[in-house]
């Protein structure tokens, strides 16, 4: 069976992830009924210990019916939020398919074509093309509809590469964790540390938003609005300021008040990289005096829609500092989902966090699986 048959044999049954809900919540009503009888029977010393062990019994079950809807809800977010990828290159790919009765070249250049389109970037499409091509030739392949499911294998064998894949966060075992967040201006910086504070506040963190953007005019003023709007901590200096004083000030803030995580922000003017990688080592050097290691976790935001803009941004970043992963904003927006593959390619940076709408609740962490579920599902 190949990789996409297995992620759609996992996730088939999401469609009637309500039909389950409402059977396991059946079966928990058997069960209490049956509980109910039992204790009558019971003298009245032993059904206080009783219901204490049906308490202990629910407790599972309750937490099997959260997880379910929770994973419902996370696959449809993938689903609807993959629309416009989906109606995009993967429609392509099905008419690509259906038109060609015998796998040729012209069936190649065709696919090169859509592929390049999707924003994988090209030296990821050559070389998954000569893949392709020596698979055909030793498995004697012939028909493209037998093709449509090695298309997608191949595709995620390029992102997973034998590699072991984490969206997690590296948190500090030992005091608070310090996100430092990067990218230029524009791509949905402070919207996404917002994003990510309201996520990590429901987790039960205690959150501190520092701004330490201070170069752009009302940066700090836009994330403390995020802190009042979330009801989360906030430590910030006017425009001016030295970011790097602000967030020594903003450290001492979360230790002296035991905050969980400190998300930070700082400026995007990627056009001057010398300043911008001064600042950014200076903003380092004060954490290093707080933490050992240093920050737990450098984000760079990238905008989906900028495709390969994008890629040339991460490239940039990772020139100037220690990029541990990439939050890919608005995805939703663009017809070119392929950019995923091309930044783990091309960049060799893992995407720990996607965007996939406007609210508050829309930043998801990156799952390659539902991803793949998402974005082929109407492929087979």
């Amino acid at each position: 069976m190949g990789l996409f048959s297995k992620i759609k044999e996992m996730f088939k049954g999401q469609d009637k992830q309500e039909e389950v809900v409402n059977e396991v919540k059946e079966e928990i009503d058997l069960e209490n009924e049956e509980a109910d009888l039992e204790e009558s029977k019971k003298i009245e010393k032993d059904e206080r210990r009783n219901d204490e062990s049906l308490d202990l019994k629910e407790e599972p079950k309750k937490e099997k019916i959260d997880k379910k809807k929770e994973v419902e809800k996370d696959v449809k977010r993938y689903e609807k939020g993959l629309t416009k990828s989906r109606e995009g290159f993967v429609s392509k790919l099905v008419s690509l398919t259906n038109r060609y009765s015998k796998v040729n070249e012209e069936f190649f250049d065709e696919l090169e074509e859509i592929l390049i389109m999707a924003d994988i970037g090209v030296n990821t499409v050559m070389n998954f093309i000569d893949r392709l091509k020596d698979r055909v030739r030793k498995e004697g392949l012939t028909d493209p509809s037998v093709l449509k499911e090695i298309i997608v294998d191949e595709l995620f064998i390029i992102y997973v590469n034998d590699e072991v894949l984490s969206s997690k966060i590296n948190y500090n075992e030992n005091g608070p964790t310090v996100i430092l967040f990067v990218g230029v201006n524009g791509v949905g910086k402070t919207t996404t540390i917002g994003k990510l504070a309201y996520k990590l506040k429901n987790e039960g963190k205690k959150i501190l938003l520092v701004g330490a953007d201070t170069f752009r005019a009302g940066a700090y003023l836009q994330l403390k609005e995020w802190s009042e709007k979330i009801d989360v901590g906030f430590y910030g200096k006017e425009e001016g300021s030295d970011p790097a004083s602000v967030v020594y000030d903003g450290l001492v803030k979360a230790k002296d008040e035991d905050y969980d995580v400190v998300l930070v922000d700082t400026a995007g003017r990627l056009q001057n990289k010398v300043n911008l990688m001064r600042e950014l080592e200076k903003i380092n050097k004060v954490i290093d005096g707080f933490i050992e290691g240093g920050a737990n976790e450098t984000l760079l935001i990238l905008d989906a829609t900028t495709g390969q803009n994008g890629i040339s941004q991460a490239k940039a970043f990772k020139e100037i500092t220690n990029i541990t992963g990439i939050v890919l904003t608005k995805l939703d927006g663009t017809a070119k989902g392929g950019i995923v593959l091309a930044i783990k390619e091309e960049v060799g940076l893992p995407v720990k966090y996607i965007g996939l709408g406007e609210a508050k609740e829309d930043l998801t962490v990156f799952d390659i699986e539902k991803y793949i579920y998402g974005l082929f599902k109407d492929m087979m």
